[in-house]
């Protein structure tokens, strides 16, 4: 019997320097997308996925982040004196069980595939995500829980795919495809950031997975790859060659590039409008500004 997918990898190590000077003492992860930080987005997609283990892969500097998924009793106890208990849920939903949330630290800046590889003594000899909180995806069903329920048919390594202009691939992961069944695709290749003209398609890899052990093992061999980075891609790729266990997932939703300011002004407004309560107001203020500008 297939395993399930239990446990998920956040890698949040990185800087965030294009967000300077705001993540100079804030982590990026908790940056307020609408009145939700971008890792709580990511958290509620995972649950609805039944990730049920959650594995953080830190760096110096994100202790708001850890203290973000703690208990808040001062707070929560003036929340219920003053009988907001709306705000008490909402709160609530933030909190983590203990010992559902792990950490671990990335000391140096080696790529994506390096900070997968340091979560391996949590993972184990299991299948588990691995989710990129800047990418976010307004979605009817949460884009994982699309992938796991996919995951439950082909077992192997699954990856999300979108299809990108052919002027963007330089900046992703491109898959090269030998065979397509609606929303899946079988894999043969993956390049990491190809030159211009170079992507074997236009369907590019964004930040969810789902992946076996044997990936973090072809991590262990650390080999640089574009950028001099240790790069997941390539270890998934290992994987085809070694298995032919590799999909990639035509996911149904909306990406938002969040790890850009243009992507996260975007996924404001966009996320702004789905909100009842603040869409008429917003909307009046857009078409406002479209008519100063016509």
């Amino acid at each position: 019997m297939r395993k399930k997918v239990t446990k998920a990898i956040f890698p949040v190590a990185g800087m965030g320097t294009r967000f300077l000077p705001a993540t100079k003492s804030v982590p990026k992860e908790i940056m307020t997308l609408v009145d939700r930080p971008l890792i709580q987005y990511a958290i509620d997609e995972a649950r609805a996925a039944g990730i049920k283990e959650f594995i953080f892969v830190t760096s110096r500097g994100k202790g708001a982040l850890e203290d973000y998924f703690d208990l808040a009793p001062q707070l929560e106890q003036e929340l219920r004196k003053k009988g907001k208990t709306e705000l008490l849920d909402i709160l609530k939903s933030t909190n983590m069980d203990s010992g559902a949330i792990a950490y671990t630290r990335q000391h140096k800046a080696l790529g994506l595939g390096h900070a997968v590889w340091c979560a391996r003594r949590l993972i184990g000899n299991e299948p588990f995500a691995v989710i990129l909180p800047d990418d976010v995806i307004a979605a009817e069903k949460p884009c994982l829980q699309q992938m796991v329920e996919a995951y439950a048919e082909t077992g192997g390594n699954m990856v999300a795919a979108m299809e990108v202009d052919p002027e963007r691939a330089s900046s992703y992961g491109m898959l090269d495809i030998s065979e397509e069944d609606g929303q899946l695709v079988k894999i043969k290749g993956m390049v990491e950031k190809p030159e211009p003209g170079d992507a074997p398609s236009n369907l590019a890899v964004i930040g969810r997975y789902i992946l076996s052990p044997s990936v973090l093992k072809n991590l262990n061999q650390m080999r640089s790859g574009s950028g001099g980075e240790i790069q997941l891609t390539d270890a998934i790729a290992q994987d085809i060659e070694r298995s032919d266990n590799v999909y990639g997932f035509r996911f149904r939703g909306q990406r938002f590039d969040c790890g850009s300011k243009s992507g996260f002004l975007q996924a404001t407004v966009s996320f702004g409008l789905a909100r009842a309560e603040l869409r008429d107001d917003l909307l009046a203020y857009l078409r406002s500004i479209v008519l100063e500008d016509a």
